[in-house]
């Protein structure tokens, strides 16, 4: 009797003890961010979106248990929470900056970078613009470059009509936006202020698009996804008006805004199996579906060489 009450209280004790273990591995998680196993959090540039966004979609085609929610608060903002520790990746149009590494490692964050595809940052005008169709860096300079004063058209060229120029683009915390000022004004976060500025590329093609004097820029998918209600404009980087195309994106010639796009991922969340084979689903079809949300993918050995150093 005392035998099989001791029995019934061992099997007890065992379940209740393999509960508290279970409820332990939960608690302590194998995100960085803290999130549930089977979710992976990803934020960052706007102009990455895109492509982790479809690659997020097909690789839940086969793994519809994994949840990846992909936001867009920009490259800084989401640098600010990938140093913290809050998300697996992070998307951004521009390298990591040194004080970004230097809080990752204050932090105890490891990561390690991939390069998924190139970019041709696109300067956009609106669909009735038909005489703005190339203008030289200096002109870009120009118009937004800090204190320009620069609100029409004539003022950036003699010949162009008396129409007021409105200004639109991505706000401080944009990868985009360092870039530009960078590859224009010669110095990042150089720029006017007195301009139209968002976080979601989306806002400005519609600013753009509905706005006759209007000038913008964003990544080259955006202008692609929109070409029947936007102009582009070529650049004349020292060699002659070149637009952005996957021609001249990939092989350097619209220039200075052709540029690599990447994605960070924390080194403690590449340990759970289902964010190492997300970045291994990433890798290999990041040209293909690149190029269809409207960028241009790397050669399949420079993917190649990068999925050997993941493995």
């Amino acid at each position: 009797m005392i035998k099989n009450e001791l029995k019934k209280f061992s099997k007890i004790a065992l379940i209740v003890t393999s509960l508290l273990i279970v409820g332990i591995i939960a608690a302590c998680g194998g995100s960085s961010s803290g999130a549930d196993s089977s979710e992976i959090l990803i934020d960052g540039s706007s102009t990455v979106f895109p492509i982790s966004q479809a690659v997020a979609e097909e690789f839940r085609v086969d793994r519809p248990e994994v949840q990846i929610p992909v936001g867009i608060s920009g490259t800084g903002g989401g640098f600010k929470r990938f140093v913290e520790g809050d998300i697996d990746i992070a998307d951004a149009s521009r390298p990591i900056e040194e004080s970004e590494r230097a809080q990752a490692e204050t932090n105890g964050v490891g990561f390690t970078e991939f390069v998924i595809a190139y970019d041709g940052l696109s300067i956009v005008i609106n669909k009735a613009n038909d005489f703005a169709t190339c203008l030289t860096v200096d002109e870009l300079k120009k118009i937004w470059e800090p204190r320009s004063s620069v609100d029409n058209w004539n003022e950036v060229r003699s010949e162009f009509p008396d129409k007021p120029l409105r200004l639109y683009g991505p706000d401080t915390d944009s990868g985009t936006f360092d870039y530009f000022t960078d590859a224009i004004n010669g110095k990042e976060d150089a720029s006017r202020a007195d301009y139209t500025a968002s976080s979601d590329d989306n806002v400005l093609v519609q600013g753009v698009s509905g706005d006759q004097g209007a000038m913008g820029y964003f990544g080259f998918a955006y202008y692609t996804e929109n070409s029947e209600i936007l102009n582009v404009i070529s650049v004349d980087g020292g060699d002659g008006c070149v637009g952005p195309s996957v021609t001249s994106i990939k092989d350097g010639s619209y220039s200075p805004l052709s540029r690599p796009m990447f994605i960070y991922v924390n080194n403690y969340s590449l340990q759970r199996p289902e964010v190492r084979d997300f970045i291994e689903y990433y890798l290999n079809n990041a040209a293909e579906l690149a190029e269809e949300v409207g960028y241009v993918g790397l050669s399949k050995a420079d993917y190649q060489s990068q999925l050997e150093g993941l493995n």
